[in-house]
């Protein structure tokens, strides 16, 4: 007697949760990416209109780009809200079109495993730190010297300082579920294979902050790259989050200290060769120091398993002579962290 197997009876990993409903259609993650880049285009727009409404009506002076000046540490907020306000678009698409809770977008626990994030924010603190050390000491890596470098004074710095902490997270957190999440799922809707997955979301990433240099472009690409892998391999964006928002503020922070700092038009895709090995290594060494972590605290890695209309049969109603199957890792009622990578 063959006995069918219950659908996903392993559960999924994280680039195939869009299967995890059961109502996945080749046309959900399609229609959710061009809804959402229609109601981010719409938002931004109306953040502008806002904004520059509040401008005129103060009579500030007016920037070249076509908005107003509010101040240093307000137009540095301002540029970091127009970034964040993907993360309420993007969690929308999850839940319609895509007809599944948001959280899905989170981890395949269908939630952010806040202990888990911890756990990474505290890892990321020395590569971090090592990279943010190396853009002091090597030769072009801080910057320009000269008048840039001249101190802001406390009050400013701690001004920008309680901004950042707020906005910051938010900022790195939106282009994690973008990119890291949403993209790396909607293409994983199509293809079982993670590196399909990954790599997609990797280009547009290191694209969406511009071509600036060979070196740059070549770092961010691999950032994108590596936090696909871990967000895969660890079952959520915990990881990718911890290393984005830590990274981020520590350069948003250095920034601030000095005058006209964070009114660099300059990104992480301008970085000299010299930064964007660093960038490169302390990646790499972050997600080394992840995977030692995931041996130790065993994140879950695949969704719960769905249960089907067939389920299996007890012990005690299996044939006479029936063989028992050993559960291999990764699957239901396995002890072993799985992978779904070959």
């Amino acid at each position: 007697m063959t006995i069918p197997l219950p659908p996903h009876p392993t559960g999924l990993p994280y680039h195939r949760m869009g299967h995890s409903t059961g109502r996945h259609s080749w046309w959900r993650p399609v229609l959710g990416t061009l809804l959402a880049l229609g109601a981010y285009a719409v938002l931004n727009l109306l953040l502008f209109a806002l904004s520059y409404g509040f401008g005129a009506a103060a009579g500030l002076r007016e920037l070249p780009d076509g908005g107003y000046d509010f101040g240093t540490a307000v137009n540095t907020a301002l540029d970091l809200t127009f970034i964040a306000i993907a993360l309420p678009v993007i969690l929308l698409a999850v839940w319609w079109p895509g007809r599944r809770p948001p959280g899905t977008l989170s981890s395949v626990a269908g939630r952010l495993r806040w202990r888990w994030l911890v756990r990474c924010l505290l890892v990321a603190v020395l590569p971090v730190t090592v990279l943010a050390v190396s853009a002091f000491l090597l030769p072009d890596g801080g910057g320009d010297s000269g008048e840039s470098d001249v101190w802001v004074g406390w009050r400013s710095f701690l001004v920008s300082l309680v901004l950042l902490a707020v906005f910051v997270p938010v900022q790195a957190a939106a282009e994690e579920y973008v990119f890291r999440g949403w993209l790396t799922q909607a293409v994983g809707a199509f293809f079982r294979s993670p590196w399909f997955a990954v790599i997609p979301q990797a280009v547009l990433f290191a694209a969406a902050h511009g071509w600036g240099t060979t070196w740059g472009f070549t770092g961010l690409l691999v950032f994108g790259g590596v936090c696909g892998w871990l967000t895969i391999r660890t079952g959520g964006l915990e990881a990718a989050v911890a290393l984005h928002a830590l990274s981020n503020l520590l350069a948003f922070g250095v920034a601030a200290a000095f005058v006209d700092g964070l009114s660099s038009d300059e990104t992480a895709a301008d970085a000299p060769w010299q930064l964007a090995l660093v960038d490169v290594g302390t990646t790499v060494i972050y997600a080394a120091l992840v995977l030692w972590l995931a041996r130790r605290h065993h994140p879950q890695r695949l969704s719960p398993p769905v249960s089907g209309p067939a389920p299996w049969p007890a012990p005690h109603l299996q044939p006479q002579g029936a063989t028992t199957l050993k559960v291999p890792p990764g699957h239901a009622g396995s002890d072993v962290p799985p992978s779904p990578w070959p």
